[in-house]
């Protein structure tokens, strides 16, 4: 085997997408992190395909961004002036840049074939797990089918594998210490004792939400939170900072602070094997970092919830839901959204002071707890913090009434041909499913521009009452829609008389359903007794 030099602080493996503006000649579809942070204002985003991929890899960039800046601490000073002050100099500093990159540069190496340190990876799997019982690179790349699962993208076999480009493991890699699933995996032997069962990644199932500048420069700069007085950079450690790798029979490191929250709190274990060239990966060993113990689930990203049961716990991604629907719940300090009392991202309290033009980016994996994935989440708004609750009190409201009228129809609809199809078929437990899908999929994608046509039109001067919400015209416009959505689900039966009379009596669903009788009072309910 050629000696692995691939080190990703030089090597080109994050993609981007440049500013159509930038004035460089050279733009490079891939990029180096050193060439990333010093180019970062000239790139308007990363061009990461998969949604966890690129969840993953901006909360590794977060982390090297307050490292670089000198943000990883409060102080001294105030520390959002101190970024403020970054943001004023339209750039990272290339001096802090190769200041931070050059004493660790042997930690960035992709592969150590000498059982060094490669980048996030624990180099004694090679000796703790089975050589011949490895994980293997289709279930490395997780877009790929493997062992007996179910063909997602593409068609794989594990006999004769693509091997995949470092690029692609090294995006994987941050899958996996992020989303990876629980359950059975490569068996691994620590100090004389086996066990094959890994904990969920602490992102599993999760969404996260993100704020989006104009470059990657405000977007990085965005993304970090304050942190507490206490952190101290000397125990705040990303894992290529530990001067040691932490025992997998001790419980799992703590965080101390923001940056060992972003990057230090994965429950899987990976160590690459790299081809020949040096530039693909061959093999791939995929265990457990911690022998029955689980990372707490703390992330600055993520709204969470109570569940009845009075858990907190983070919003789930799911790709049948639209990012509009969320939309007050980043705005809002305190959202209107019945008993699971949401809690807006920690993010947010702080994005808006670097740009009041920021987008939101919402990126997950819509998954279940252990094996089975469904789909990426990877969805944007048009800029909409500079609406957040401390920016215009008055306006957040309206969006948060403007979100709860759509849904409301959008509940009605689901209803009302549920109910029509169980009249149809004259079966009470009817399900109806066929109907609410084909019902959805006309509805919320118009709700969803409706939504955001009328939210352009908010005032933002402060000078109109309720920013210039119109309940009742925006009530009809998403009536509107439900009423065509149910007229083109349910035409097709309404040719006969059955089906007529039961699209007919469930149509009143659409607007609120029949009227509940008053129960009588006392004093009329004696009146109307018989009387002698």
């Amino acid at each position: 085997m050629q000696d692995a030099t691939y080190n990703l602080i030089d090597q080109p493996w994050i993609p981007v997408r440049w500013k159509p503006d930038t004035s460089l000649d050279a733009r490079p579809d891939y990029l180096g992190l050193h060439d990333l942070f010093v180019q970062s204002a000239d790139i308007a985003s990363l061009a990461v395909a998969d949604a966890p991929a690129h969840s993953a890899l901006l909360r590794v960039l977060y982390a090297l961004t307050a490292r670089i800046t000198g943000l990883d601490e409060s102080g001294p000073g105030d520390w959002g002036e101190r970024r403020l002050d970054v943001r004023d100099n339209e750039a990272f500093d290339q001096a802090q840049v190769t200041a931070y990159f050059g004493p660790l540069r042997s930690r960035f190496f992709l592969y150590d074939p000498q059982g060094g340190r490669p980048w996030m990876q624990d180099a004694r799997l090679a000796q703790q797990c089975d050589t011949e019982n490895t994980a293997g690179v289709n279930k490395l790349i997780v877009t790929r089918p493997s062992g007996n699962n179910h063909s997602w993208f593409r068609h794989d076999t594990d006999a004769a594998p693509d091997l995949p480009t470092a690029q692609e493991a090294a995006l994987s890699l941050l899958i996996w210490h992020c989303y990876g699933p629980s359950g059975r995996c490569s068996s691994r032997d620590v100090n004389g004792t086996k066990s094959a069962s890994a904990t969920a990644g602490p992102l599993r199932t999760a969404l996260s939400y993100h704020p989006e500048g104009e470059s990657l420069f405000e977007t990085l700069l965005a993304g970090l939170v304050p942190p507490a007085s206490t952190v101290r950079r000397t125990e705040d450690l990303c894992p290529w900072e530990w001067d040691t790798l932490p025992d997998p029979d001790r419980p799992p490191r703590a965080s101390h602070g923001p940056c060992s929250r972003l990057t230090a709190r994965s429950q899987h274990a990976l160590l690459l094997v790299p081809a020949d060239d040096g530039d693909h990966v061959q093999d791939a060993f995929i265990t457990w970092a911690y022998r029955g113990e689980r990372m707490p689930r703390e992330d600055d990203y993520l709204i969470w919830q109570i569940s009845q049961q009075g858990n907190r716990y983070p919003r789930p991604a799911d790709a049948q839901r639209a990012l509009w629907r969320d939309l007050d719940a980043l705005l809002l300090q305190h959202p209107p959204a019945g008993n699971a009392h949401p809690e807006q991202p920690r993010v947010f309290d702080s994005a808006m002071e670097v740009s009041e033009d920021l987008r939101v980016r919402a990126l997950g994996f819509d998954q279940e707890g252990q094996a089975k994935d469904t789909q990426f989440v990877d969805a944007g708004t048009p800029p909409v913090l500079g609406f957040a609750e401390r920016n215009d009190p008055r306006t957040v409201p309206a969006v948060g009434r403007l979100r709860q009228l759509g849904e409301l129809y959008g509940r009605r609809l689901d209803r009302a041909v549920k109910r029509a199809w169980a009249a149809y078929v004259k079966d009470a437990k009817a399900d109806g499913g066929a109907w609410a899908a084909d019902a959805g999929a006309r509805y919320w994608p118009r709700a969803e521009a409706e939504f955001w046509k009328r939210f352009a039109c908010l005032d933002r001067t402060g000078t109109l009452p309720d920013a210039g919400f119109d309940p009742g015209q925006t009530r009809r416009a998403f009536l509107h829609l439900a009423e065509e959505a149910y007229d083109a689900v349910t035409a097709p039966v309404t040719r006969t008389l059955r089906g007529a009379k039961a699209v007919s009596e469930a149509r009143i669903d659409l607007y609120g359903g029949p009227r509940k009788k008053r129960a009588a009072s006392p004093t009329n309910a004696k009146a109307k007794e018989p009387t002698g």
